[in-house]
């Protein structure tokens, strides 16, 4: 073993196994078998890792398996990546795929450094992230409960006579129905009783997140972007848990495209041609950021709700956060004084959006530093 050589690893990692391939320095890859996930089987393989070269740089797909495996091999001293799928270069002709040549296709794409690393939260922040995104599923479930009742009722010939938005004459009307068979009214009870079951699991997800927010080290960039038209407590804390630190983005461009907002393209020789935009990066993240563009169609002013927002804000977070209303209601009516779909329109707002967002999370975490440290 050499001082200044270096070992490249590849691991193919599933539930019950991990396939390992590795290459020192610029030498043949070779396979290392197969390994189990236990504490005990990676603790042998870095032992094996650390005879063959000093440096020793590791990478794995991202998957269901999570970070453990990563936060291990990092404690270990390792040089470990977690790079994107979707990102691996790939021959069209390849027609053969297994566990053992994935392994050597990780360590020849990291010996070229051919490979794009994703962001591997801190794990306060992915507990954070689990809390947020349990809140988010547990709201689908409430939509889709709400959705098969209304399905069920349709199907049945009864209609309700007003709003049915799910408020409080909604839901007594609901509770005082009754069908004529008694396996309908079976089946109308449970509906109800799920639609129940799942307000009650919301609001208990909501009260912990609104109580655990306080502790969190992204707390000052959840209230600075609440001073934002469009960006309440639950775009703000859904936004901020799946991107985490905003400063990793040396650029808003790179929030952009790590969102999915900016425009594809394919352009050869002297044309050049823009799609639709990518989707590439967060789903939800991109989801939120749209559904809060969409306010900005309506004239730019401060609502009652805004105000109550502003309270406790620092000025100057509250004065970019109306330029930004400003200039994104502007651009909306440009786009659609231009004849532009309401949807493109609201896309390009939502990617302008993307910007002022890093902008203003950025600078409440900068204004938040004095007065954590006059408390310490």
């Amino acid at each position: 073993m050499r001082n200044d050589s270096t070992v490249y690893v590849g691991l193919d990692v599933h539930k019950e196994s991990i396939t390992v391939a590795y290459a020192v320095d610029g030498g043949e890859v070779e396979s290392l078998g197969r390994i189990g996930t236990t504490k005990t089987g990676i603790d042998r393989l870095c032992e094996r890792l650390r005879s063959k070269a000093r440096h020793v740089r590791v990478v794995y797909e991202a998957g269901p398996c999570g970070y453990g495996l990563y936060r291990q091999l990092v404690q270990k001293g390792f040089d470990c990546m977690v790079c994107a799928p979707s990102l691996i270069p790939r021959k069209p002709g390849e027609r053969v795929k297994t566990d053992r040549r994935d392994a050597i296709k990780l360590v020849r794409a990291l010996r070229a450094d051919d490979l794009s690393a994703v962001y591997v939260p801190g794990t306060e922040d992915e507990a954070f992230r689990d809390l947020a995104r349990a809140w988010a599923s547990a709201r689908d479930d409430l939509r889709q409960a709400r959705q098969r009742l209304k399905s069920f009722l349709l199907a049945h010939g009864v209609r309700y006579i007003g709003s049915a938005n799910w408020g409080p004459a909604h839901r007594r009307w609901l509770s005082e129905y009754s069908f004529g068979n008694e396996w309908q009214q079976l089946a109308f009870d449970e509906h109800r009783r799920t639609i129940e079951d799942r307000l009650a699991q919301c609001d208990r997800l909501e009260v912990a997140l609104r109580e655990a927010v306080f502790n969190w080290r992204f707390y000052p960039a959840v209230l600075g972007l609440q001073a934002m038209r469009g960006v309440q407590f639950v775009t703000a804390v859904g936004m901020l848990s799946e991107l985490g630190d905003l400063s990793r983005f040396e650029h808003p461009r790179q929030l952009m495209a790590w969102l999915g907002v900016t425009p594809s393209e394919h352009s050869s020789g002297g044309k050049r041609r823009l799609g639709g935009i990518t989707k590439t990066g967060n789903s939800y993240a991109r989801k939120l950021l749209i559904e809060a563009a969409w306010s900005y169609r309506h004239p730019a002013r401060v609502s009652r709700d805004i105000q109550c927002r502003h309270e406790g804000i620092p000025k100057a977070l509250i004065d970019r956060a109306w330029d930004a209303q400003i200039r994104l209601c502007w651009r909306y009516r440009k786009l659609a004084a231009r004849g532009k779909h309401v949807n493109i329109a609201a896309v390009a707002v939502a990617r302008e959006l993307a910007g002022f967002i890093w902008d203003i999370g950025r600078l409440a975490m900068s204004l938040a530093v004095p007065h954590r440290e006059q408390a310490a």
